[in-house]
């Protein structure tokens, strides 16, 4: 475990950036918002480690908004799934097999994905098979707010609800934006939380950059029987510099070396305030 969850955070986020700058390209807005979600879920929350990562006993975790694939690439890596320095090295590179949207070819990755709208109809088939299967695991699935637009998110929560599944936590990591602007003028979700308890979920919010806020609503979700539980983790895209932070031009962005530079400099200032 790390002392220092936050504290960490913005070296995670620097290696996740410099990721980027080698691979030219990164959808680096929603890796800064989805970061401190990530680093709780696998360092904190779940039974998955490198050790057991074959085990049927493990938790599962699957990365729906599979774009923001670079944070989850630094969370694996500093986990032991694999060596952090050839994932920076290689990512998006020919041959490479850290490509743009998670890969089920490295360890550590349950499916690949990145299609929206996918991921939580699939853990809703992973949750359902452990019920039937008597284990104990849990599922954890991670989705962007402009993600909720797809039909198929819908019927994952109907399906959830109605067979009772308290083994399933659903996050959205609720930044606000998407590559077209803001969700609330492209799809607005006014009332998401009641929206999703009509399908017979309990919903938790937080701060989804609070690791105390995080720490409760998944305590929480692991404590709800009878239901699955959605978290709603109200974010911001491009945390952790004024330079990406709020901004859709930052959803798919490749720094500028005087940006980058900016941004590694935000990452030690907010770090050392730590």
């Amino acid at each position: 475990m790390m002392e220092n969850l936050k504290a960490a955070s913005f070296d995670f986020r620097k290696d996740t950036v410099d990721m980027i700058m080698s691979g030219k390209g990164g959808h680096i807005g929603g890796d800064m918002s989805v970061m401190d979600i990530l680093i709780e879920l696998y360092f904190e929350q779940m039974n998955i480690s490198p050790e057991n990562m074959d085990s049927p006993e493990r938790d599962r975790f699957v990365m729906s908004k599979g774009h923001a694939v670079e944070a989850l690439y630094t969370v694996l890596a500093h986990k032991g799934f694999f060596p952090l320095e050839d994932v920076i090295d290689r990512f998006s590179k020919f041959g490479s097999p850290y490509i743009g949207h998670p890969n089920n070819k490295l360890p550590g990755i349950e499916m690949n994905s990145g299609s929206l709208g996918h991921g939580l109809p699939v853990s809703v088939g992973m949750a359902l098979a452990g019920k039937m299967d008597r284990r104990d695991y849990r599922v954890y699935v991670v989705m962007g707010d402009g993600e909720l637009a797809e039909g198929s998110v819908w019927e994952g929560f109907m399906s959830a609800g109605h067979y009772g599944l308290d083994n399933l936590c659903a996050v959205v990591d609720f930044n606000g934006l998407q590559i077209s602007g803001f969700t609330k003028d492209v799809m607005t979700h006014e009332n998401l939380a009641e929206q999703i308890r009509s399908f017979g979920w309990n919903v938790e919010e937080a701060d989804g950059h609070d690791y105390d806020s995080l720490r409760k609503v998944f305590s929480d979700a692991e404590k709800t029987k009878g239901k699955p539980t959605a978290i709603i983790a109200h974010t911001v895209k491009g945390y952790g510099s004024a330079v990406m932070e709020n901004k859709a031009g930052w959803h798919h962005h490749l720094p500028t070396e005087e940006e980058y530079n900016q941004i590694i400099r935000d990452f030690a200032e907010r770090k050392e305030a730590q």
